[in-house]
């Protein structure tokens, strides 16, 4: 679908959440670090919303505590405490936390706060013990420029991260509190991003601030992008949970996708003259039109005795299977409102109901039976009758908002852009004072000391490398972009491998073996120096260097010389070499007649194919080229 994001008046604003690499938690001394293995302490507890200091109780909350759901949390002693389990009040603010923090906010010419003041933002979804995050701001009122354009950097604040969901059964759900009190820094910026792209390279420049530190954890589930995507009659959406920067642009193409059918869809019925009181919560037994079905589902649900029960949605007919992005329909995020509200499996309805099995004859007789037109959807839930009341209420409330457009909710997002429902968005009842931890007064003096050790700015290390090292801005950029930056200059001061060969091994080879599955992070600082110095004594050669980090990787713990050794990849002396190219030239006679000097590349070819990562191209070609000329000249 081509869109004209301007015309149709895109607003985007991100929210960037990054783990801080401290010693210590956010509000205790415990290991910010995951554990493997089972867990040494387990409990189970329910989470409730409670009314903010107005009375008023937030929807999203609400929402979480109407699942049902209880929660059983793993930990281990070395990496959660008495406060994860919120069984002894929080400490105080990780001071190393608040530094990082501070650093970033000068970084992006934010204005730090006079005082911070500790919040409790009301979760209940689980992923907190307390049923709170607590949360802090730290400056405001920030900006960076990013391709010329100054995005405003709203706020930034220090928080603690999420217990991690480790799975579900049933109302039972299973978190690890291993990641609970990790320190988070979140950058928001302001609503002005206006295409999927630019939203994309605004998230790469943070991520190249917050890098820059040093201070910042690395890696799968480090980092995370939230955004706030909007368009002119449409709504404020917001999606949580963006892991990979590739993906932004697509999650906004889609989202902004997913929007316009919507109102589509809103235009359609209005033209077909629904009204929202037409929309009533009619729900009807239809359990026996289908006695003796052929649909699987809905007999299964008949032989464990739960009811088939039915809602008529009128002027929808149609309009259910309509196609808002890839995987995802109208019935399918009514069917997303069902499974929340009503904790059933999901809802089939008329626009598919055959491609289930059911027969031509039921669907005629379930239109009579529930007073269906041939305009007219019905919408099916089985399952308990407390669930399917609820789900087919929650089906009504998402026909209602259909009507209207686009509803505002928060929704999270899939590996592949796509994004399917989450929660109701937030009230403003969520956030109150955290009364167990001081407030921290910032002085100028603080904040002078922080001035004076800030990090190189990514965009004059992008100078500075191709000034010092004479790499191009490409390899200069994609390096500061890697977690190698500061390798490559320690790699290139201490081996003497030359800095082009250092630069796109670190960021071109490593991609591509990342792309086949070589676990390259799991390789030392160490190991990879140590790589290129046996390079730089002439041990092996810079050819040699992909199967080397293959056979690191599956022998963990094993030492370059070791990866050189067993691979056969130790450098053939040069007295050694040439009896070995004497051989090609021999076997060759007949090309070298044909081609003359022409026949360097071909030959150069053989010798490499058979003796890549033994030997030095360089001399190759040398002796080579000197060999043949010889030969030619006789």
């Amino acid at each position: 679908m081509k869109v004209n994001y301007s015309e149709i008046g895109l607003k985007i604003g991100l929210e960037c959440h990054q783990q801080l690499a401290t010693r210590e938690k956010l509000f205790c001394g415990c290991k910010p670090e995951l554990f493997k293995g089972e867990p040494e302490i387990l409990f189970l507890r329910r989470l409730r919303p409670t009314q903010s200091e107005l009375g008023q109780i937030d929807p999203a909350a609400y929402f979480e505590f109407q699942k049902g759901v209880r929660i059983l949390y793993e930990a281990n002693s070395e990496t959660s405490c008495l406060v994860e389990m919120d069984e002894e009040p929080p400490h105080e603010l990780n001071r190393e936390a608040l530094d990082i923090a501070l650093t970033i906010a000068l970084m992006m010419n934010a204005k730090p706060v006079d005082e911070i003041y500790v919040m409790r933002k009301i979760v209940i979804d689980g992923s907190n013990t307390t049923g709170f995050q607590r949360t802090c701001v730290v400056a405001v009122n920030g900006s960076i420029t990013v391709d010329g354009k100054e995005i405003p950097i709203q706020h930034i604040s220090l928080e603690e991260d999420a217990a991690r969901k480790m799975g579900e059964e049933g109302l039972v759900i299973r978190y690890r509190i291993d990641r609970l009190g990790i320190p988070l820094v979140e950058v928001t910026t302001g609503p002005v991003i206006s295409t999927p792209e630019e939203a994309e390279r605004v998230a790469l420049a943070i991520g190249r601030i917050l890098r820059a530190t040093r201070r910042v954890k690395r890696g799968i589930g480090t980092i995370r992008q939230d955004l706030n995507i909007s368009i002119k009659d449409g709504a404020l959406i917001e999606i949580k949970g963006v892991q990979e920067l590739e993906l932004i642009s697509k999650v906004v193409e889609y989202e902004v996708q997913r929007q316009l059918n919507l109102l589509k869809i809103r235009d359609e019925l209005r033209r077909r003259g629904l009204r929202e009181e037409e929309l009533k919560e009619d729900f009807v037994d239809v359990t026996p039109v289908f006695k003796g079905t052929g649909c699987r589902i809905l007999q299964r649900a008949i032989n464990e005795g739960k009811p088939i029960l039915a809602v008529r949605l009128p002027k929808f007919n149609g309009l259910l299977g309509f196609e808002l992005i890839p995987g995802l329909r109208l019935g399918s995020e009514m069917s997303d409102r069902a499974k929340f509200w009503g904790r059933v499996g999901g809802i089939l309805h008329t626009d598919e109901l055959k491609s289930y099995g059911v027969s031509d004859g039921e669907i005629v007789e379930l239109r009579r039976y529930i007073g269906a037109s041939p305009e007219d959807a019905v919408v099916l839930v089985a399952d308990r009758i407390e669930n399917a009341i609820d789900a087919l209420k929650a089906v009504i409330e998402r026909a209602r908002e259909a009507l209207k457009g686009v509803p505002e909710e928060t929704r999270a997002a899939n590996p592949d852009g796509t994004t399917r429902y989450m929660r109701p968005r937030p009230g403003a009842a969520r956030m109150y004072p955290e009364t167990d931890i001081p407030p921290i007064k910032i002085t100028g003096d603080y904040l002078e000391r922080l001035r004076a050790n800030l990090p190189e700015h990514p965009e004059e290390k992008v100078k500075r490398l191709i000034r010092n090292y004479g790499i191009n801005e490409k390899l200069a950029r994609q390096l500061i972009d890697s977690e190698y930056d500061e390798l490559f200059e320690t790699i290139v001061r201490e081996t003497g491998v030359t800095s082009t060969v250092v630069a796109a091994t670190l960021t071109e080879t490593f991609k591509a073996l990342k792309r086949e599955g070589v676990n390259v992070d799991a390789l030392s600082e160490e190991q990879i120096t140590e790589v290129f110095r046996l390079i730089g004594l002439g041990k092996t050669s810079k050819e040699a260097i992909p199967e080397i980090v293959r056979w690191l990787v599956a022998h963990e713990g094993a030492k370059p010389e070791d990866a050189v050794r067993e691979l056969g990849l130790t450098m053939i002396p040069e007295d050694e070499l040439e009896p070995l190219i004497d051989g090609y030239l021999s076997r060759n006679r007949g090309l070298i007649a044909e081609r003359g000097l022409g026949a360097l590349g071909a030959l150069m070819g053989m010798v490499m194919k058979d003796l890549r990562g033994r030997v030095n191209p360089e001399v190759v070609n040398r002796i080579l080229r000197k060999k043949l000329a010889e030969i030619v000249k006789h």
